[in-house]
Formats: C-alpha cells, structure tokens, sequence
C-alpha cells in the first residue's frame, strides 16, 4: 500500500519538474524512528546544559543580591557613624551629616553598579563556554573595541576615573569652598565627570574631573585669621598687647564671634621692626570660610581700641597738610654772584686786559 505522491514541483502542472519519488509510510516510520532516536541520545545532554545554565543564572543573582545588600549595610553603618557625631565637638570638626551621606550614598551606587556588571557579565561567559561557544574571538574583539574606545574616549575615562577617587578620597563636597586652579568658588555639585562650582560674581564653573590638577579646600578643618597692626617704633608694647587683648576678648563675648572664633586671639608678637614702625602680628582660629569675616571685625575693633589708649597706627605714604602756608622767599630768586664786581665769580669773567706788545 503506497501514499499517494505529494504535488509539490512535480506536480502534472509543471511540466519541466522532474518525477518525484513517492513517500511510502515505511520512509515515514522510519524517519521518525531515527529522529526519536537521536531525541533519545541526547536528550540528556541537553538537560545538562539546561540545568547547567539554570545553575550558573540562579548562583549569579544570588550573588548579585548578597553583595549588593552588603554594600547596602555598609553605607547605612557610615550614615549611622556619621549621625552619631553630629552635634558634638568632634563633629564640628568633621565633615557634617549629610555631605558624608551623600558622598557614602555615590560611593555605594558605583560599587554596586561595578558589582553587578562584574557578577553578571562574568555568568555571561560562563552560559557562552557551556553552550561551547568559542569565547577566544568573541573576547579578541572585545579587547580590540575596549583599546578603540580607549583610545576615543581617554579624556571621558580620564574625568570619571578622576571623579571616583575624588569622591572616595572625600576632598570636597557639596557647599565646600574650594580653589581647583583652572576656577575658584563654592561647590555646587559633584559627579562622576564635571564639578560644577559658583564664582565669586554668580557664575557657574563647569570644570572636568580629570583638568583638576590640585585641590585647595577652603571648608575643612579649620580657617586661620591673621591680622598685622602696624605701630610707631617709639609705642610702649606692653600698652599696645594690652589694647589688642581687650580688644580681642571684648570680640570673642559677642555674638555671632563667639561661634566663628574657634580658640583664643593670639598675639603672636612682633612680625618686623623698620626704622618708622613695627608690624605686630595678631591670629585667630575660626571656623572653615570666615577667617575674612574675622579678620575686618578684628581690625575694626583693635583700631578702636588702639585709638582710646592714645596708640597710633601707622603705615601707608604721608598725607600733605590740609592748610600749607606759602612761604613768600619762595618767589625770590637766589642773589647771583655776578651782581658783585668784586666777586671772583665776577673777576673771572671780567676781559684780559692787552699788554703793550699786543697792540700792534
């Protein structure tokens, strides 16, 4: 019993088709009989892979969910730290509260990102080698398109390499004050390419992480007020260390000074002695961005207290008299020497008389 033919290209409306062979239900049988055996010899194969694939997947994010809550723990604890010594003398001194949150929170987002393409592109792999898919061009050209892009784009690897030290060394934040070289002025926003920063004017700097070749920070620590009082040589220093003192005592009672000053006025002594005055120098503690505040409030009273103990301040050119009188000899000229026959100056002058042989 045969199958009729199937009408295909040689079916009788295509005369040109060449005959085909009849399919009988033995061809089909047994078809089917080596397709099941072929199902059969590697389906376990398969189911290896598969389970091979499921593992290497399952184990990935398992991994990828433990490190990354990790790395959330360790950010919470630094917050957590950080709180503890907010309002405390120490914490005076440290970065404050929120600028370390932000800073634990960007250092946390780029772990966790590295974290998952290392974890992730690394089980990637790992499914390629066991589907055996050769790896060695795949990473040949991965390394050639790494060292192109290398190449293009080094100023953009060199800013955000820049900008994650910068951020894991903390040498500025947010609100800092700090003097990058290339600008100047008062931290707007940090990332991981550009810092932006507001100029004394108003202006917005956007400076590159990796143009910035030195860092001053203005807002760390502590600030030093200096101030140079300049004094007549003859001035006893005992009345003018006096005066300042009082001065400077008085300032640190007040407010807002008593906040911004961080430790006691010092008078550190005589800075130069010249032959028309003597420099005494005069510093300060204050809090990180007021040292300037500081010191015009310190001038400010030291030239008052210096005026009522009758202590003058010296420095600067000389103003002219404010009423001069003419001095009426100024109009004269000076007597000449020639006016006198009998001068010498006149004598010199005077014609050589001819002697009798010159005459002729």
């Amino acid at each position: 019993m045969h199958w009729p033919a199937v009408l295909a290209a040689g079916s009788p409306s295509d005369p040109t088709a060449p005959p085909t062979t009849p399919v009988t239900l033995d061809d089909a049988q047994k078809s089917a009989t080596e397709a099941a055996g072929w199902v059969e010899e590697n389906w376990s194969t398969w189911l290896a892979i598969g389970l091979r694939i499921l593992l290497i997947v399952i184990i990935a994010s398992v991994l990828r969910v433990l490190v990354r809550r990790a790395l959330t723990k360790l950010i919470d604890r630094m917050n957590r730290s950080a709180q503890a010594v907010e309002g405390t003398a120490l914490g005076g001194l440290l970065v404050n509260a929120e600028r370390r949150r932000q800073r634990s929170e960007a250092i946390g987002s780029v772990l966790r990102s590295v974290a998952s393409f290392l974890i992730m592109g690394t089980a990637a792999l790992m499914v390629l080698g066991v589907l055996n898919i050769d790896l060695a061009p795949l990473l040949a050209s991965a390394g050639v398109a790494g060292v192109a892009i290398g190449f293009g784009a080094r100023n953009l690897v060199t800013d955000f390499l820049s900008g994650v030290f910068m951020i894991l060394e903390d040498q500025y934040g947010v609100g800092d004050s700090i003097d990058a070289g290339v600008a100047s002025g008062e931290v707007v926003e940090v990332g991981l390419r550009v810092t932006k920063l507001r100029g004394d004017n108003g202006e917005i700097w956007y400076v590159r992480n990796g143009e910035i070749k030195r860092i001053g920070n203005l807002s760390q620590g502590w600030a030093t007020a200096a101030v140079d009082v300049q004094v007549r040589p003859t001035e006893d220093l005992d009345r003018v260390r006096a005066a300042i003192t009082e001065a400077a005592e008085s300032m640190a009672k007040d407010e807002p000074w008593n906040e911004r000053l961080w430790g006691p006025v010092e008078v550190l002594g005589l800075n130069e002695v010249l032959l028309d005055s003597m420099v005494i120098r005069v510093s300060a503690k204050t809090m990180p961005g007021k040292a300037l505040g500081v010191e015009r409030e310190l001038r400010w009273r030291i030239k008052r207290a210096l005026d009522a103990a009758g202590i003058r301040i010296v420095g600067g050119a000389p103003l002219p008299p404010e009423d001069p009188t003419p001095d009426p000899s100024a109009a004269v000229a000076a007597p000449s020497a020639l006016n006198n026959p009998t001068s010498p100056q006149s004598l010199a002058t005077a014609p050589i008389p001819q002697g009798p042989g010159l005459a002729k």
